[in-house]
């Protein structure tokens, strides 16, 4: 009986952990950077709308990570552990994006919201790096122990989205259908970073350019 009560304490305390990644993503990297990009924009800071404009580019894994676990596809799982590193790359990795992000003034309020996020963004992504490596024995058994916790929130977000597509378009957005788009997504999210990882950075090196 105790060693039932403790594997059900640890199975809450997992899944507690998985759905505060969630809504911390919900957060820092979702609606704190479309509020920034809105805010760059509205203000006409370049380097800073460039800046977001690559981030929103990469982290589009995150939301291919949510379409493939809305089906209980194992590889969801992959791409979600991956996501967080690539995001937290794209905000550092750019040399001519930091020179002109550390040239403006740091006591304006855009600039230093901009690089709080940042360190705040990083530190989330640590995070969740460290929750979603543990998830990676679920890519080989997705009925695993607590695999079922990573499933939740795509699927109620998928229910969300099916409602809107059905007053929308009176189509069907099933499952599988998701995952289907998931799949298209990354293939086309690995072909594009595969072009930039192996003809644009041999021959631009750090610079973001027209990335």
């Amino acid at each position: 009986m105790a060693i039932y009560e403790t594997s059900q304490v640890s199975e809450l305390t997992y899944r507690t952990l998985v759905w505060l990644t969630y809504r911390m993503a919900a957060i820092f990297a979702v609606g704190l950077p479309l509020i920034l990009l809105l805010w760059a924009s509205s203000n006409k800071q370049s380097s800073m709308i460039r800046l977001l404009t690559i981030y929103w580019k990469v982290s589009s894994l995150m939301a291919i990570s949510m379409l493939l676990l809305t089906d209980n596809r194992p590889i969801g799982f992959i791409t979600a552990f991956l996501s967080p590193v690539l995001m937290v790359g794209s905000i550092w990795f750019w040399v001519d994006l930091n020179e002109e992000l550390s040239d403006l003034p740091p006591w304006r309020p855009l600039p230093l919201t901009v690089r709080i996020w940042r360190w705040a963004f990083t530190s989330f992504s640590l995070l969740a790096s460290g929750i979603t490596f543990k998830s990676l024995t679920c890519f080989k058994l997705p009925s695993g122990e607590n695999c079922s916790a990573w499933f939740e929130a795509p699927k109620g977000l998928h229910q969300i989205f099916e409602g809107l597509f059905t007053f929308l378009f009176g189509g069907t957005w099933s499952e599988p259908v998701a995952a289907f788009v998931g799949y298209i997504a990354l293939m086309g999210y690995v072909i594009g970073f595969l072009q930039w990882l192996l003809i644009r950075l041999p021959r631009q090196g750090r610079v973001a350019g027209e990335f």
